[in-house]
């Protein structure tokens, strides 16, 4: 794992020994200086300023494929290529508050939008799963995921689907990229 300092024009390899396999997909915490590292089975969560471990998280997964944090930072997702998507309340527990098996396939990326409740996934089955996802502030109420909208419209092209996607910063649209070569916007979820 490097990690690039665009102002300095620096790079620093924060840890020497890479733990428990090959880095899948890293993500850094909204507000903290933390930085969530995703191996094939686990997601560690490395605290920047000590450079040590804080905490290791157990997905119950075969292949991490893809993660992303909340914005609130108290909650992160993550996907894998054994169909399961597992969201994680890291005040709560290490291992997984709700454990979701949607795609017929295996997940590629997940993601949060930063201003609106939604969340997605998207899978080799060539589909986008998108749910709201509500997170309180009230510590004892705990986050409501409800399914809200399939999207469909790319094909499945040498058993691969929906690479990726990323929402739009301000508006609740998405935007989807196949292995069919084609990228498309869903504005009306």
């Amino acid at each position: 794992v490097l990690i690039h300092q665009l102002s300095k024009a620096k790079s620093q390899q924060p840890f020497k020994k890479n733990k428990g396999g090959e880095p899948q997909c890293a993500s850094f915490h909204p507000n903290k200086p933390f930085l969530f590292v995703a191996t094939q089975q686990h997601v560690r969560i490395y605290h920047l300023v000590k450079q040590a471990m804080v905490k290791r998280l157990i997905t119950g997964c075969r292949w991490i494929s893809s993660i992303d944090v909340h914005s609130s930072g108290d909650h992160i997702i993550v996907g894998s290529l054994d169909r399961r998507l597992a969201w994680f309340d890291l005040d709560l527990s290490s291992t997984p508050y709700k454990t979701l098996k949607y795609h017929e396939r295996g997940l590629r990326s997940v993601g949060f939008h930063q201003r609106y409740p939604l969340m997605a996934s998207s899978s080799d089955d060539g589909s986008v799963h998108v749910f709201h996802s509500m997170v309180y502030s009230d510590l004892m109420r705990n986050p409501l995921i409800v399914p809200v909208k399939i999207l469909k419209g790319h094909s499945v092209t040498k058993k691969l689907g929906v690479l990726s996607f990323v929402f739009h910063p301000t508006q609740p649209w998405l935007f989807s990229a196949g292995a069919d070569g084609k990228i498309i916007l869903f504005q009306d979820m």
